[in-house]
């Protein structure tokens, strides 16, 4: 049975490649310097590069089950994103953090329906969103409000680790609320005016945390 998988690494390697080889190299050279950390869920149809139209060295990014951040307080043990939150804003310093989750999301469905039975770890994890549900019978209309309300949860939880309230009351550091809608090609951006989401194509700005920088 032949390999799909090593086929398609040797297809980047003889094809893709030397038509970027430059920009890796440079990129070696030189050292990464994103401007965004972007904060998604690990749905597999959820393509950052895609949204953005960014390419290699743009995004500094972190994938996991309902795109959730955990407490700074360390109370959820060892995680690799409260790492990355912390290398990105201390060592990259950018100068955006997106969260973004998505229509469709199963961590968010699995709130209200439950995961598998021996995901012991995932439930866990689930409960990182646990103050996005909502006290309704699930409906498609019930989870995406839930799904968007996780995003403002994640975007509030940002605020507890120091270093990135710092930096967004210096007004060195902007946050940015996403809600992707896969069958639409739209996301929805999070206004912290309006409290709610508005469409990219009739927003006036990509997206606001649930606080000001002081100024």
């Amino acid at each position: 049975m032949p390999d799909e998988l090593l086929a398609r690494l040797r297809r980047f390697h003889e094809h893709t490649f030397p038509g970027v080889q430059d920009q890796f190299q440079d990129l070696v050279t030189h050292g990464q310097h994103p401007t965004t950390l972007f904060i998604g869920c690990s749905d597999s149809r959820l393509v950052p590069y895609l949204l953005t139209g960014t390419g290699p060295g743009d995004l500094f990014m972190v994938r996991n089950v309902g795109a959730f951040v955990p407490p700074h307080d360390g109370s959820t043990g060892f995680h690799g994103t409260a790492a990355a939150i912390e290398y990105a804003v201390l060592q990259l310093q950018v100068s955006r953090i997106i969260v973004c989750g998505h229509s469709h999301c199963g961590g968010i469905r699995a709130l209200y329906f439950g995961g598998p039975a021996r995901a012991s770890n995932l439930a866990v994890w689930l409960e990182l969103g646990r103050e996005a549900v909502l006290p309704v019978q699930p409906s498609d209309e019930a989870l995406r409000r839930t799904e968007q309300r996780a995003v403002v949860l994640q975007l509030e939880r940002l605020m507890g680790y120091p270093m990135v309230r710092e930096q967004v009351e210096a007004g060195r550091l902007a946050l940015h609320g996403w809600h992707y809608v896969i069958e639409d090609g739209e996301v929805h951006v999070f206004d912290v005016h309006s409290g709610g989401f508005l469409p990219a194509s009739a927003a006036s700005h990509a997206g606001t945390g649930p606080y000001h920088p002081a100024g």
